[in-house]
């Protein structure tokens, strides 16, 4: 009696790609980089308890916050070369055990010495400016190019979501425990920072060892080579410096003076924070998965979003149109950052990587506190209305405009023509 064959199998059915999130070397440098998140955002916030508390000053305040910044940004471009120059590991590592070193110091002098904590804070900042880069190169060694963009999502979720959970779970510690032991904490989580990551493949290792080193000059004069190499990421970069700077700043200036006098209320103030941060939690989900053919064009329309956050500002509306607005440039914001940081990893060559990113860091965050520092003397001179309109203006424009760059469209360099 005949029967009926069963069907055959596909020869060729693709594998199934592995979830990075079952991948241990990964988990391990994702526990890291949230780690180091979390202690990044974690210091400002517990120093504004010292404030509160009255073991620090509001000028006092100020000036720690300011010697970070600077620490930043002095370490940052100098992290980039070492992380091209030497194992990536390793430059996390030790800046991540400068940033844990500086805790205990800021935990001594604490209303006792405010030139020990400026000078702890302007370590804790050169610890956190090292380890960027190289968390980013790092990434690039320990994940395979097709599960990038999935990896890079699961680590700004993380970040996000410890802001959005941070500030409850440090103020209830806070009831339980002083300002000094929380900083100690901080201390552990870069800790955490510096051990958990494991050891990256050698991706970002010179093809050929050089017989004698170039200067840190010159190297990094090298990677702003590289990045001039590719239209797209100068074209990104100058967006989102523009939004960061003229955009972030003026909300972030804004927000608490219209919250007051608008509102009467600081409900506005905490609810539009609380929104970005659940915006950006949700842009990074739809990006873990979310792969439209014109990748660069998405991206500039989401950080092109953030515009409707000061565009929310300039007139009386409801409350829940500001918080709407700014719910909608959370998830803008991660719609630019994950695939910017993915390209960033595939198309920079390699060994010059954590340099290039060194620069994205050095260049968007270095405006920022320019930005911050002249749209309070703006508004005073001009209105909050008009410099909203500018600042939302800028932001809705100036992607539009980086969007039009060759190769921006889906953030790569076409490829080479064959010889003949």
């Amino acid at each position: 009696m005949a029967t009926t064959p069963a069907p055959a199998e596909p020869k060729n059915r693709p594998p199934q790609e592995r979830s990075v999130l079952r991948d241990a070397a990964f988990l391990r440098l994702w526990a890291g980089t949230t780690a180091s998140g979390l202690a990044t955002w974690a210091l400002p916030f517990v120093l504004g308890l010292a404030v509160l508390q009255r073991e620090l000053g509001a000028a006092g305040l100020g000036l720690v916050l300011a010697a970070r910044t600077a620490g930043f940004l002095a370490a940052v471009a100098v992290g980039g070369v070492l992380a091209d120059r030497h194992s990536r590991r390793a430059v996390v590592l030790w800046s991540a055990l400068a940033a844990a070193a500086a805790a205990p110091l800021l935990a001594v002098g604490l209303g006792r010495s405010l030139l020990l904590m400026t000078a702890a804070a302007a370590l804790a900042g050169a610890g956190q400016g090292a380890c960027r880069p190289a968390f980013q190169a790092l990434t690039a060694e320990v994940v395979d190019a097709g599960r990038r963009q999935q990896a890079n999502a699961a680590t700004t979720l993380a970040v996000r979501a410890s802001t959005l959970a941070g500030p409850a779970l440090t103020a209830l510690l806070a009831a339980f425990t002083d300002v000094s032991t929380l900083l100690l904490g901080i201390g552990l989580l870069w800790l955490v920072a510096a051990l958990l990551p494991g050891r990256g493949a050698a991706a970002g290792a010179p093809a050929s060892p050089r017989p004698q080193r170039a200067s840190l000059r010159a190297e990094f004069v090298d990677g702003i080579r590289e990045a001039r190499r590719h239209p797209w990421f100068l074209a990104g970069l100058g967006a989102l410096t523009a939004v960061i700077a003229l955009g972030y700043s003026a909300t972030s200036v804004a927000l608490p003076l219209i919250s007051r006098d608008r509102y009467d209320t600081e409900w506005v103030l905490a609810a539009a924070m609380t929104a970005y941060t659940v915006g950006a939690l949700g842009g990074a989900l739809v990006t873990a998965r979310f792969r439209p053919s014109s990748q660069g064009w998405a991206a500039f329309a989401g950080l092109a979003a953030y515009g409707f956050a000061p565009l929310s500002l300039m007139f009386p509306v409801h409350p829940a149109v500001v918080i709407g607005a700014y719910a909608v440039a959370g998830i803008g914001i991660e719609l630019f950052n994950v695939p910017w940081f993915t390209a960033t990893q595939r198309e920079v060559a390699p060994d010059k990587l954590a340099r290039v990113s060194s620069l994205d860091f050095l260049v968007s965050y270095g405006l920022a506190p320019v930005g911050l520092a002249l749209i309070a003397p703006a508004i005073q001179a001009f209105g909050v209305t008009p410099v909203l309109g500018v600042c939302a203006a800028a932001c809705f424009l100036v992607p539009a405009a980086a969007a039009l760059v060759p190769t921006a469209r889906h953030f790569s360099r076409p490829p080479a023509r064959p010889a003949g």
